[in-house]
């Protein structure tokens, strides 16, 4: 009895490892998702823009993001200005023909710790270090983010919230459109800030994205 008694607690803790290391996979759900970026114009004001197509997805371990990678369609730009939003396209600055996708993928995730609480807790905050492909270049790029769940949605789905937030230079990255006005300020700002406002829902048959 003793023998069965070891043998079924120690089957329980295999279990028990088992799920807590599980790994689920969150795929992005566009209808609840923000990808932004801003850049100065005239050297006086700062013009936004957004992504309308995208998709991507994010893995959890322990609850905690293990990784996460995002393919935007570039042709998708939207400033609210179609001959802007034109002119983007073009080979002065993304080139959709050549270069018609920007993708991420992370290569490791930093957590950040609450310090000087009673508990030394995790609140979420990480850096996102990830390759950064646009324009056919790949580069490093480094995400200050912080994940908000998972919880449960009024339909059953568990889901996950992702905020981050970044710069770059566009001429890192081949984007070398350059027009210097009579005040020496450039007419579009050579440092562009991205910023994203993601959910992503656990893969799941019948997910609802109300």
């Amino acid at each position: 009895m003793l023998l069965k008694q070891i043998l079924a607690s120690v089957a329980a803790a295999l279990l028990l490892t088992s799920t807590s290391n599980a790994a689920d996979t969150f795929k992005i759900d566009p209808a609840h998702t923000t990808i932004t970026f801003s850049v100065r114009h005239l050297g006086i004001n700062s013009v936004k823009g957004q992504f309308k197509e995208f998709e991507g997805a994010i893995v959890l371990e322990d609850g905690v993001i293990k990784e996460a990678s995002g393919t935007i369609q570039v042709k998708s730009v939207d400033t609210g200005v179609t001959q802007r939003d034109d002119h983007l396209r073009t080979a002065d600055f993304f080139d959709v023909t050549n270069y018609p996708t920007i993708t991420f993928k992370t290569k490791r995730i930093i957590k950040h710790r609450v310090f000087g609480r009673r508990h030394n807790l995790w609140d979420g905050r990480m850096t996102m270090v990830a390759d950064f492909t646009m324009h056919g270049v790949t580069r490093e790029l480094k995400l200050p983010a912080k994940q908000s769940g998972p919880t449960k949605d009024p339909w059953g789905n568990v889901r996950i919230g992702l905020e981050a937030k970044t710069k770059l230079k566009r001429k890192d990255y081949g984007i070398n459109f350059h027009q210097v006005l009579e005040t020496g300020a450039l007419l579009v700002g050579e440092q562009v800030e991205i910023e994203i406002n993601a959910e992503a829902v656990k893969e799941t048959a019948g997910t609802s994205n109300l």
